[in-house]
Protein backbone atom coordinates (compact mmCIF):
# COMPACT_ATOMS: atom_id res chain seq x y z
CA UNK A 1 0.00 0.00 0.00
CA UNK A 2 1.59 3.47 -0.47
CA UNK A 3 2.70 5.42 2.44
CA UNK A 4 0.71 8.02 3.78
CA UNK A 5 2.36 11.72 3.26
CA UNK A 6 2.94 11.55 7.35
CA UNK A 7 4.83 8.71 7.33
CA UNK A 8 6.69 9.36 4.22
CA UNK A 9 7.80 12.70 5.85
CA UNK A 10 8.54 11.00 9.14
CA UNK A 11 11.12 8.61 7.04
CA UNK A 12 12.90 11.61 4.92
CA UNK A 13 12.86 13.54 8.16
CA UNK A 14 14.82 10.10 9.95
CA UNK A 15 16.86 10.12 6.86
CA UNK A 16 18.22 13.26 7.00
CA UNK A 17 18.96 13.28 10.78
CA UNK A 18 20.48 9.57 10.59
CA UNK A 19 22.59 11.39 7.49
CA UNK A 20 23.67 14.16 9.98
CA UNK A 21 24.39 11.96 12.82
CA UNK A 22 26.20 9.95 10.65
CA UNK A 23 28.37 13.24 9.56
CA UNK A 24 29.13 14.39 12.96
CA UNK A 25 30.45 11.12 13.72
CA UNK A 26 32.50 10.84 11.05
CA UNK A 27 33.94 14.28 11.87
CA UNK A 28 34.64 13.40 15.73
CA UNK A 29 37.01 10.44 14.38
CA UNK A 30 38.77 12.44 11.59
CA UNK A 31 41.34 11.61 10.87
CA UNK A 32 40.77 8.04 11.08
CA UNK A 33 43.35 7.29 8.42
CA UNK A 34 46.89 8.76 7.26
CA UNK A 35 46.57 12.24 5.66
CA UNK A 36 48.65 13.24 2.78
CA UNK A 37 50.36 16.61 2.09
CA UNK A 38 50.93 17.32 -1.11
CA UNK A 39 54.57 19.54 -1.60
CA UNK A 40 54.16 20.72 -5.20
CA UNK A 41 57.88 20.63 -5.56
CA UNK A 42 60.59 18.05 -5.88
CA UNK A 43 62.02 16.90 -2.58
CA UNK A 44 65.07 18.67 -0.92
CA UNK A 45 64.05 22.06 -1.28
CA UNK A 46 63.07 25.04 1.40
CA UNK A 47 59.27 23.92 0.90
CA UNK A 48 60.15 20.29 1.34
CA UNK A 49 62.39 20.76 4.75
CA UNK A 50 58.78 22.88 6.14
CA UNK A 51 56.50 20.07 5.12
CA UNK A 52 58.49 17.21 6.97
CA UNK A 53 58.74 19.36 9.81
CA UNK A 54 55.62 20.38 9.80
CA UNK A 55 53.91 17.03 8.68
CA UNK A 56 55.90 15.08 11.61
CA UNK A 57 54.40 17.42 14.72
CA UNK A 58 50.70 17.29 12.88
CA UNK A 59 51.17 13.18 12.75
CA UNK A 60 51.73 13.61 16.75
CA UNK A 61 49.14 15.74 17.40
CA UNK A 62 46.46 14.48 15.06
CA UNK A 63 47.31 10.26 15.99
CA UNK A 64 48.05 9.80 12.26
CA UNK A 65 51.01 9.68 9.92
CA UNK A 66 50.86 12.84 7.60
CA UNK A 67 52.59 11.38 4.38
CA UNK A 68 54.46 13.75 2.32
CA UNK A 69 53.69 13.42 -1.65
CA UNK A 70 56.13 15.57 -4.07
CA UNK A 71 54.11 16.35 -7.03
CA UNK A 72 56.29 19.19 -8.90
CA UNK A 73 55.80 20.76 -12.12
CA UNK A 74 54.37 23.95 -14.27
CA UNK A 75 55.25 26.49 -11.26
CA UNK A 76 53.52 24.58 -8.66
CA UNK A 77 50.48 23.82 -10.42
CA UNK A 78 50.13 19.58 -10.86
CA UNK A 79 50.37 19.66 -7.43
CA UNK A 80 48.36 22.08 -6.38
CA UNK A 81 45.89 20.99 -8.91
CA UNK A 82 45.66 17.64 -7.73
CA UNK A 83 44.63 19.17 -4.25
CA UNK A 84 41.67 21.47 -5.72
CA UNK A 85 40.21 17.89 -7.44
CA UNK A 86 39.97 16.13 -4.16
CA UNK A 87 37.62 15.20 -1.63
CA UNK A 88 37.00 17.93 0.66
CA UNK A 89 37.51 15.84 3.33
CA UNK A 90 40.69 17.12 5.12
CA UNK A 91 42.80 14.08 4.00
CA UNK A 92 44.19 15.53 1.34
CA UNK A 93 46.35 19.19 2.05
CA UNK A 94 48.49 20.88 0.17
CA UNK A 95 51.42 23.44 0.96
CA UNK A 96 51.62 26.65 -0.92
CA UNK A 97 54.05 29.26 -1.51
CA UNK A 98 54.62 32.67 -3.34
CA UNK A 99 53.54 30.70 -6.64
CA UNK A 100 50.18 30.46 -5.19
CA UNK A 101 49.30 34.24 -4.57
CA UNK A 102 51.16 35.12 -8.43
CA UNK A 103 50.32 31.94 -10.77
CA UNK A 104 46.13 33.76 -11.34
CA UNK A 105 48.42 36.87 -13.28
CA UNK A 106 51.02 34.99 -14.36
CA UNK A 107 48.71 31.85 -15.99
CA UNK A 108 45.56 33.21 -16.09
CA UNK A 109 43.82 29.72 -17.77
CA UNK A 110 44.69 27.38 -14.42
CA UNK A 111 42.70 24.28 -14.43
CA UNK A 112 41.33 25.60 -11.40
CA UNK A 113 39.91 28.58 -9.54
CA UNK A 114 42.46 29.92 -7.32
CA UNK A 115 39.82 32.11 -5.39
CA UNK A 116 37.01 29.19 -5.16
CA UNK A 117 39.24 25.87 -5.35
CA UNK A 118 40.78 25.97 -1.64
CA UNK A 119 39.51 26.11 1.74
CA UNK A 120 42.63 27.99 3.95
CA UNK A 121 43.94 26.26 6.83
CA UNK A 122 46.75 27.94 7.82
CA UNK A 123 49.47 30.21 6.99
CA UNK A 124 52.56 29.33 8.52
CA UNK A 125 55.08 31.86 8.49
CA UNK A 126 57.12 33.97 5.89
CA UNK A 127 60.13 35.73 5.57
CA UNK A 128 62.88 36.97 2.75
CA UNK A 129 64.83 34.80 0.24
CA UNK A 130 68.57 35.36 -0.32
CA UNK A 131 70.38 36.26 -3.44
CA UNK A 132 73.40 33.11 -2.89
CA UNK A 133 75.93 31.98 -5.37
CA UNK A 134 78.64 29.73 -5.07
CA UNK A 135 81.72 29.89 -2.75
CA UNK A 136 84.05 29.97 -5.07
CA UNK A 137 81.99 32.89 -7.88
CA UNK A 138 84.16 35.94 -8.47
CA UNK A 139 81.13 37.68 -7.44
CA UNK A 140 81.24 39.33 -4.05
CA UNK A 141 77.99 41.81 -3.67
CA UNK A 142 74.61 42.64 -5.11
CA UNK A 143 77.19 45.24 -7.35
CA UNK A 144 79.31 42.69 -8.14
CA UNK A 145 76.43 41.45 -9.92
CA UNK A 146 75.05 44.51 -11.42
CA UNK A 147 77.92 45.21 -12.94
CA UNK A 148 78.86 42.47 -14.81
CA UNK A 149 75.02 41.89 -16.01
CA UNK A 150 75.33 45.45 -17.30
CA UNK A 151 78.67 44.40 -19.40
CA UNK A 152 77.39 41.62 -21.01
CA UNK A 153 73.44 41.45 -21.04
CA UNK A 154 71.98 38.27 -21.29
CA UNK A 155 75.17 36.39 -19.87
CA UNK A 156 74.37 35.76 -16.27
CA UNK A 157 71.89 33.40 -15.60
CA UNK A 158 69.92 32.53 -12.37
CA UNK A 159 68.31 29.62 -11.06
CA UNK A 160 64.69 29.20 -10.03
CA UNK A 161 62.59 26.25 -8.58
CA UNK A 162 60.06 26.62 -11.25
CA UNK A 163 58.07 29.42 -12.93
CA UNK A 164 56.20 31.62 -11.37
CA UNK A 165 57.77 31.05 -7.62
CA UNK A 166 59.31 33.29 -5.49
CA UNK A 167 62.95 33.08 -6.55
CA UNK A 168 61.85 33.58 -10.74
CA UNK A 169 60.12 36.44 -9.49
CA UNK A 170 62.51 37.98 -7.20
CA UNK A 171 65.00 37.34 -9.80
CA UNK A 172 62.56 39.37 -12.66
CA UNK A 173 62.17 42.11 -10.25
CA UNK A 174 65.96 42.47 -9.82
CA UNK A 175 66.12 42.67 -13.91
CA UNK A 176 63.35 45.06 -14.05
CA UNK A 177 64.51 47.86 -11.13
CA UNK A 178 68.19 47.59 -11.71
CA UNK A 179 67.55 47.35 -15.82
CA UNK A 180 69.44 44.82 -16.76
CA UNK A 181 68.80 41.21 -18.38
CA UNK A 182 69.37 37.87 -17.01
CA UNK A 183 68.48 34.75 -18.31
CA UNK A 184 65.87 32.65 -16.19
CA UNK A 185 66.59 29.03 -15.74
CA UNK A 186 63.66 27.02 -14.42
CA UNK A 187 64.18 23.56 -12.09
CA UNK A 188 60.82 21.24 -10.87
CA UNK A 189 62.40 22.35 -7.20
CA UNK A 190 65.37 24.08 -5.22
CA UNK A 191 67.35 20.92 -4.24
CA UNK A 192 67.79 20.15 -8.05
CA UNK A 193 68.55 24.16 -8.63
CA UNK A 194 71.11 24.35 -5.49
CA UNK A 195 72.60 20.96 -6.69
CA UNK A 196 73.42 22.46 -10.33
CA UNK A 197 74.35 26.08 -8.61
CA UNK A 198 76.94 24.59 -6.46
CA UNK A 199 78.23 22.53 -9.46
CA UNK A 200 78.32 25.48 -11.64
CA UNK A 201 75.56 24.55 -13.91
CA UNK A 202 74.43 28.51 -13.44
CA UNK A 203 75.56 31.58 -11.90
CA UNK A 204 72.74 32.24 -8.98
CA UNK A 205 69.42 31.87 -7.31
CA UNK A 206 67.14 34.13 -5.26
CA UNK A 207 66.37 31.05 -3.02
CA UNK A 208 64.24 31.22 0.27
CA UNK A 209 66.19 31.27 3.03
CA UNK A 210 65.12 27.97 4.28
CA UNK A 211 66.21 26.00 1.18
CA UNK A 212 69.65 27.59 0.91
CA UNK A 213 70.56 27.57 5.13
CA UNK A 214 72.35 24.52 4.56
CA UNK A 215 75.19 25.47 1.81
CA UNK A 216 75.34 28.80 3.94
CA UNK A 217 76.46 27.46 6.78
CA UNK A 218 78.84 24.53 5.06
CA UNK A 219 80.82 27.02 3.22
CA UNK A 220 79.61 25.96 -0.29
CA UNK A 221 77.31 29.06 -0.37
CA UNK A 222 77.80 32.74 -0.29
CA UNK A 223 75.50 35.48 0.44
CA UNK A 224 74.97 38.22 -1.88
CA UNK A 225 71.52 39.99 -0.23
CA UNK A 226 68.42 39.48 1.49
CA UNK A 227 65.06 40.41 -0.34
CA UNK A 228 63.73 42.16 2.23
CA UNK A 229 62.78 45.61 2.91
CA UNK A 230 65.38 45.65 5.43
CA UNK A 231 68.46 42.81 6.93
CA UNK A 232 67.55 39.88 8.25
CA UNK A 233 68.00 39.70 12.34
CA UNK A 234 69.35 36.24 11.61
CA UNK A 235 71.65 37.36 8.68
CA UNK A 236 72.47 40.38 9.80
CA UNK A 237 75.91 40.71 8.16
CA UNK A 238 73.91 40.27 4.49
CA UNK A 239 72.98 43.85 3.48
CA UNK A 240 69.18 43.98 1.85
CA UNK A 241 69.27 44.38 -2.22
CA UNK A 242 67.43 47.45 -1.07
CA UNK A 243 70.64 48.85 -0.17
CA UNK A 244 71.61 48.87 -4.15
CA UNK A 245 68.41 48.81 -5.57
CA UNK A 246 66.13 50.95 -4.44
CA UNK A 247 62.05 50.17 -3.55
CA UNK A 248 63.49 46.24 -4.37
CA UNK A 249 61.03 44.21 -1.89
CA UNK A 250 59.29 40.54 -1.82
CA UNK A 251 59.67 37.78 0.80
CA UNK A 252 58.38 33.80 0.92
CA UNK A 253 55.90 32.68 3.02
CA UNK A 254 54.36 29.35 3.43
CA UNK A 255 50.66 28.01 3.68
CA UNK A 256 48.32 25.59 4.26
CA UNK A 257 45.31 24.49 2.04
CA UNK A 258 42.24 21.99 2.17
CA UNK A 259 39.98 21.26 -0.97
CA UNK A 260 37.11 23.79 -1.04
CA UNK A 261 34.34 22.85 0.50
CA UNK A 262 36.32 20.73 3.69
CA UNK A 263 34.17 20.66 6.48
CA UNK A 264 34.91 23.54 9.12
CA UNK A 265 35.13 21.67 12.35
CA UNK A 266 38.05 19.34 10.49
CA UNK A 267 39.80 22.89 9.05
CA UNK A 268 39.70 23.49 13.07
CA UNK A 269 41.17 20.56 13.74
CA UNK A 270 43.94 20.54 11.03
CA UNK A 271 44.65 24.50 12.29
CA UNK A 272 45.01 23.13 15.97
CA UNK A 273 46.89 20.26 15.27
CA UNK A 274 49.44 22.83 12.91
CA UNK A 275 49.50 25.56 15.07
CA UNK A 276 51.13 22.93 17.91
CA UNK A 277 53.40 21.61 15.27
CA UNK A 278 55.41 24.91 14.68
CA UNK A 279 55.25 25.92 18.08
CA UNK A 280 57.06 22.70 18.88
CA UNK A 281 61.18 23.67 19.67
CA UNK A 282 61.91 21.01 17.23
CA UNK A 283 60.55 23.19 14.11
CA UNK A 284 61.67 26.77 15.45
CA UNK A 285 64.83 25.61 15.55
CA UNK A 286 64.61 24.03 11.90
CA UNK A 287 62.88 27.53 10.80
CA UNK A 288 63.46 30.23 12.62
CA UNK A 289 67.16 30.40 12.75
CA UNK A 290 66.40 30.31 8.79
CA UNK A 291 64.85 33.33 8.27
CA UNK A 292 60.76 32.61 8.64
CA UNK A 293 58.91 34.30 10.45
CA UNK A 294 56.42 32.21 12.70
CA UNK A 295 52.72 32.97 11.91
CA UNK A 296 50.53 30.14 13.01
CA UNK A 297 47.03 32.48 13.40
CA UNK A 298 43.28 31.64 12.43
CA UNK A 299 42.74 30.14 8.85
CA UNK A 300 41.28 33.80 8.17
CA UNK A 301 44.80 34.94 8.22
CA UNK A 302 46.14 33.38 5.31
CA UNK A 303 42.89 34.38 3.33
CA UNK A 304 43.71 38.15 4.20
CA UNK A 305 47.47 37.69 3.78
CA UNK A 306 47.23 35.75 0.03
CA UNK A 307 44.60 38.10 -1.49
CA UNK A 308 46.39 41.59 -0.85
CA UNK A 309 49.29 39.28 -1.87
CA UNK A 310 47.44 38.54 -4.83
CA UNK A 311 46.68 41.88 -6.03
CA UNK A 312 50.39 43.25 -4.98
CA UNK A 313 51.56 41.06 -7.38
CA UNK A 314 48.98 41.32 -10.49
CA UNK A 315 50.11 44.86 -10.34
CA UNK A 316 53.56 44.05 -10.99
CA UNK A 317 53.33 41.20 -12.92
CA UNK A 318 51.70 43.46 -15.31
CA UNK A 319 53.76 46.82 -14.97
CA UNK A 320 56.88 45.06 -15.63
CA UNK A 321 55.31 43.11 -18.43
CA UNK A 322 57.10 39.64 -16.70
CA UNK A 323 55.78 36.28 -17.60
CA UNK A 324 56.13 33.06 -16.37
CA UNK A 325 58.33 31.99 -19.16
Amino acid sequence: MPLSRRTAAARISLFFVSAALATTAALAQFPDKPIRLVVPFAPGGGTDLIARTLGLGMSKELGQTVVIENKPGAGTIIGTDLVAKSPADGYTLVISTFAHAVNPSLMPKLPYDNDKAFAPVILIGKGPNVLVVRAESPYKSVKDVLDAARANPGKLNYASQGNGTSAHLAGEMFDNLAKVQMKHIPYRGAGPALTDLMGGQVDMIFGTATAVSSGLESGKLRALGVTGAERSAVLKNVPAIAETIPGYVMESWYGLYAPAGTPPDVIAKLNAAAKKAVATDEFRKKVEQEGLVISAGAPAELETYVRAEEARWRKIVKENNITSN
